[in-house]
């Protein structure tokens, strides 16, 4: 089993969690955060004053998969979240040791 995080622009959630549906992957978290990279932060005029905004708002997605989907559902999410500009976001892939469905106990894909 793979758990694959990503990074991406809010606006972008709703492309990506349509695009792993049609794939067949229901389950996913998804979290608001802030991040700093290349981007930089951007500057804001509010009332007339200037602000320079360090952390920008990002969704975090997590989603456990099986080892035979993972591929897919990482080229879903680069395709759907890209928008060829900086920021578009990263995606990590790490092994996963183990997954249990509370309510059943099934275990391993099975819990997926």
């Amino acid at each position: 089993m793979k758990f694959v995080i990503a990074v991406i622009k809010p606006f972008k959630l709703d492309e990506v969690r349509d695009g792993l549906h049609s794939i067949g992957v229901d389950a996913l978290t998804a979290t608001e955060v802030k991040g700093y990279g290349r981007q930089k932060g951007q500057t804001e005029i509010y009332r007339g004053a200037e602000y320079n905004i360090q952390f920008l708002p990002k969704i975090k997605l997590e989603i456990a998969v099986a080892d035979a989907q993972c591929e897919k559902v990482v080229e879903v999410i680069q395709s759907a979240s890209c928008t060829g500009k900086i920021g578009d976001g990263k995606i990590f892939v790490l092994d996963l040791e183990q997954a249990m469905r509370i309510r059943t106990q099934e275990t391993g894909e099975n819990a997926l």
